[in-house]
């Protein structure tokens, strides 16, 4: 999503612009709106001039018009006004959700679609508007403690080629009464998607999603039983945290086992007491554990397929995903660490 942004620094001083720009360089932002007189830019950054009406590329280059917005017929003007293959920059100066959900529509292929954010609060809607959004959105910021916030609004992408990896289960015993914590997203899993979590982060099990209920429970393809509230889970940025420290809109990674892999927000966390079973596997001679429910409906991923915990025996090949073990804070760290 970074490479759809463009930073415009709203303050008249350079010497303050230039701190945002400075910011937003370190937070990975390479595009960036600017008064024609500033002196920015790097060979691998894109920077426009902000003229009156319009938009300047470099030095004597082309300008963009910008099309102020406030009814259905300035905006009808200006898709009118729009030929294949060029760029339509709209300034909206009122409603700005409906409208540019209008302007998706009618833009297809033909164009380019740019729009302004008065603030990073704006972004998400813009970027998202019937699931695709503007090819561009051109947010105002004043300070650059609001480029931390732009930054935590913009989904980067998920992590790729994750390690997966097979471990076989040794045993399973009963461990008590213990606080799990059930994961309930905003999206609709599918039955082969699932979090990935586990004692260790050298080692994260795939814990699929209750896409499939049991003979007594409905589906609940929203949900994840995700595990015991001390376990590692991985978030959609590569970093893991705790269970127990999920909160609603975070960004966890749904993931199917060596398939793709989706950035899904949490909707709610359910933490609830329950009869706990812990499950440990070999992995090349170190132990792997994992703490979950014993449930029906509370399945890790084996190279067979889902395997309930109330069916899981001693033999059993279940996968996951190895990470670097050593965190600090959830980041991946270089340190000798024992986990057991």
């Amino acid at each position: 999503m970074l490479e759809r942004i463009a930073v415009a620094p709203e303050p008249s001083d350079e010497s303050a612009g230039r701190a945002i720009v400075a910011r937003a360089r370190q937070r990975g932002f390479r595009r960036f709106v600017v008064p024609p007189t500033w002196d920015v830019g790097a060979p691998s950054e894109e920077v426009l001039r902000r003229e009156p009406d319009g938009l300047r590329r470099g030095p004597g280059g082309p300008t963009i018009p910008i099309h102020r917005v406030a009814d259905v017929a300035s905006l009808e003007r200006a898709l009118g006004a729009t030929p294949d293959g060029a760029t339509l920059v709209i300034e909206w100066t009122g409603d700005r959700v409906i409208p540019l959900e209008s302007a998706v529509a009618h833009r297809g292929r033909r164009f380019e679609l740019w729009t302004f954010a008065r603030t990073a609060s704006e972004v998400s809607a813009a970027l998202g508007a019937l699931e695709h959004g503007a090819d561009r959105v051109i947010v105002s910021v004043r300070t650059p403690e609001e480029v931390d916030e732009l930054e935590r609004i913009v989904e980067r992408p998920v992590p790729s080629g994750l390690a997966w990896g097979t471990v076989t289960v040794t045993d399973l015993a009963p461990a008590g009464l213990g606080d799990r914590v059930i994961v309930d997203t905003t999206s609709l899993l599918g039955p082969e998607e699932g979090l990935v979590v586990g004692s260790a982060a050298a080692f994260l099990f795939h814990v699929a999603s209750e896409a499939i209920g049991s003979s007594f429970s409905r589906p609940r393809p929203f949900r994840v039983n995700a595990g015991a509230a001390h376990s590692y889970v991985l978030l959609a940025d590569g970093s893991t945290r705790y269970l127990a420290e999920l909160e609603a809109n975070d960004r966890v990674l749904a993931v199917a086992p060596n398939g793709p892999a989706r950035a899904v927000r949490v909707g709610r966390i359910k933490v609830e007491r329950r009869p706990l079973v812990v499950v440990r596997a070999d992995d090349a001679g170190t132990v792997r554990t994992v703490f979950l429910q014993e449930a029906e409906t509370v399945r890790l991923s084996g190279t067979g397929g889902r395997i309930a915990t109330t069916e899981i025996a001693p033999g059993a090949r279940v996968l996951g995903v190895r990470l670097p073990a050593a965190r600090h804070l959830g980041t991946a760290v270089e340190e000798t660490i024992e986990e057991r």
